[in-house]
């Protein structure tokens, strides 16, 4: 058996009842998506059962034998919102202490303490887009060798350098250094070292990126697969949301057409293979899109990525299994650029033992945590459970065959 996971990052389908904890109480990425641009075009989303699991416009529920899958709902039960945990909990492991952003900008003393680490001044501090701080600082940086600090929306501290100020290995290991730092009532989720070459007015960041991130709490269900034998296949920023724990082989993509292309090529070159996972983030919902406030982008890219399922479940053999999901919301449609604490959907299909595909589709309802999905791979895969969800394992008898 060989099980692809799709995480369509961001598309959460409404607030979670503590949202307004968080500041979202209202949000919905994807209803009031579909609102805003006036409906939306996923007829093989909606052959899954999408519109069964919230109001959506332009994509209507579905008679049970109609739908071609298992479907449900699944709640966050990790503290936060953010991409990391919310992986980590599709995957088994629920996160008790919330990872730490800073929509304001790094305080006086965080800085204080980095700069301590390093033996330099920083500058920036910001959240910034990162070919835009580096376009307004980077001709100070050259002159004085400071390197540029800046974050996000997500939980991320970033430095930027130009590789003939600040060689490669010596931003490395500032970001070392900060990996370190970023603990206790600094949690951070992810470091990330951003090099760049050039002059002033023509700067371009350099492939030689590399992240930093925060490990797991516990093993995860990739972990267990791992240790059985099991081939863990990552497409994408898998690997660094995991921080190459638990993945067999990764392959680094720049956005959703190439994630998808990705999955499509490892469904194929995968099909002698007794059993393997195949887990791949599609990050443009959220970087470009959601992130942005880009509502028709969105909508243009949630379309795109429904006519690519197709393909996908062409190259699934009988046994296989397709699952789409997601890890957060950011609702493009709210004032917030942030996350936002939301409900997600878990769509699964597959051809069946006998390759005649489910005769009905199965309801999963409403899951107390995304974990069971994490649990209910592990049952299907007979390793050991991760720490955390309840296996629905059962009730997918009619697409196991």
């Amino acid at each position: 058996m060989r099980v692809a996971v799709l995480v369509f990052d961001s598309l959460g389908i409404g607030a979670l009842p503590d949202a307004a904890r968080y500041g979202d109480e209202g949000s919905d990425t994807l209803g009031n998506l579909a609102r805003r641009v006036g409906g939306l075009r996923l007829p093989n989303l909606q052959a899954l059962g999408l519109g069964n699991l919230a109001s959506v416009e332009g994509v209507r529920p579905l008679p049970p034998d109609a739908i071609r899958g298992a479907y449900g709902r699944m709640a966050m039960k990790s503290q936060g919102k953010d991409t990391m945990t919310g992986h980590w909990e599709l995957m088994g492991v629920v996160a008790d202490q919330p990872l730490r952003t800073f929509p304001q900008g790094f305080p006086p003393d965080l800085l204080s303490a980095f700069e301590k680490a390093i033996g330099r001044r920083v500058l920036g501090g910001m959240p910034a887009s990162g070919t835009e701080i580096i376009a307004r600082l980077g001709r100070k940086h050259m002159e004085t060798g400071w390197p540029i600090v800046y974050t996000s929306a997500d939980s991320v501290f970033q430095i930027a350098a130009h590789e003939e100020v600040i060689p490669v290995d010596d931003l490395y290991r500032m970001c070392e250094a900060a990996r370190a730092l970023l603990a206790g009532e600094w949690l951070m989720g992810r470091v990330i070292a951003r090099p760049f070459v050039g002059r002033p007015g023509e700067f371009k960041r350099t492939q030689r990126r590399r992240d930093y991130a925060l490990p797991a709490p516990r093993p995860t269900l990739l972990d267990r697969l791992t240790q059985a034998g099991v081939p863990v296949l990552g497409v994408g920023k898998i690997d660094d949301i995991f921080a190459g724990r638990g993945i067999s082989h990764t392959q680094h993509t720049s956005g959703n057409r190439e994630a998808l292309e990705a999955a499509e090529e490892l469904l194929g070159s995968t099909a002698g293979l007794p059993a393997c996972l195949i887990m791949a983030n599609l990050v443009d919902f959220d970087m470009l899109y959601g992130h942005r406030n880009d509502c028709p982008g969105y909508a243009r890219a949630l379309e795109e990525a429904d006519g690519w399922l197709p393909r996908l479940l062409a190259r699934l053999q009988p046994g296989d299994l397709l699952v789409v999901c997601a890890d957060h919301g950011c609702d493009p449609t709210t004032p917030s650029t942030d996350h936002s604490r939301e409900y997600v959907p878990v769509l699964i299909t597959g051809p069946g033992r006998e390759g005649s595909g489910p005769r009905t589709g199965v309801p999963l309802g409403l899951r107390d945590t995304a974990a069971d999905l994490g649990a209910t791979l592990a049952a299907l895969f007979r390793v050991p459970p991760p720490p955390c969800g309840t296996s629905f394992l059962d009730r997918l008898g009619p697409l196991l065959g």
